[in-house]
């Protein structure tokens, strides 16, 4: 059996990284769940938009992701969709992260969970989530997703300048 070298998958992941990034048609997923990002890789394949999924894991992968973003120069993602539960670092805390960065003002933030709780709820809200829903759980509920999605304008490469923040179903 052939393993590669931390250092080899590392150059891979940058290339990769770096080939979806050469305009604002990429939407950030921060998800954990191997299922999920199989389901929101599917939902995006099918969408009439050319858009491209950039997968982070956990907190600190997105974090990289959007800090390479800055230093290359390249547009900030037209949205990040954001687990409420991840590893390492919370969702909620994540997001405060995120909105205290200047450049990601007008980048609508999509926060899910599989549970519904008030507190979360409320309190993505007051940090900056634009939208919370339920955490989709199979390929028709993702696609109704990124449609509502796109229906508020959110994947038009425009982000919130003409959208008022709002829930959408989910």
């Amino acid at each position: 059996m052939r393993t590669r070298s931390a250092a080899s998958f590392s150059d891979e992941y940058k290339v990769k990284r770096t080939m979806l990034r050469q305009a604002n048609d990429t939407i950030l997923l921060v998800e954990d769940g191997e299922a999920e990002v199989l389901l929101i890789q599917q939902a995006v394949a099918s969408c009439p938009d050319k858009l491209h999924l950039a997968v982070a894991r956990d907190a600190t992968e997105a974090l990289a992701w959007l800090t390479d973003t800055v230093e290359r120069g390249y547009a900030m993602p037209r949205l990040i969709l954001l687990d409420l539960k991840l590893p390492k670092l919370a969702g909620l805390a994540v997001l405060r992260t995120l909105r205290m960065e200047a450049r990601l003002q007008d980048v609508p933030i999509v926060v899910f969970s599989e549970l519904h709780d008030p507190a979360d709820v409320v309190l993505s809200y007051q940090i900056g989530a634009n939208s919370f829903v339920k955490k989709p759980v199979n390929l028709v509920e993702f696609t109704r997703l990124l449609n509502e999605l796109a229906d508020l304008g959110w994947l038009s490469g425009k982000g919130l300048q003409h959208a008022h923040p709002q829930s959408i179903s989910g």
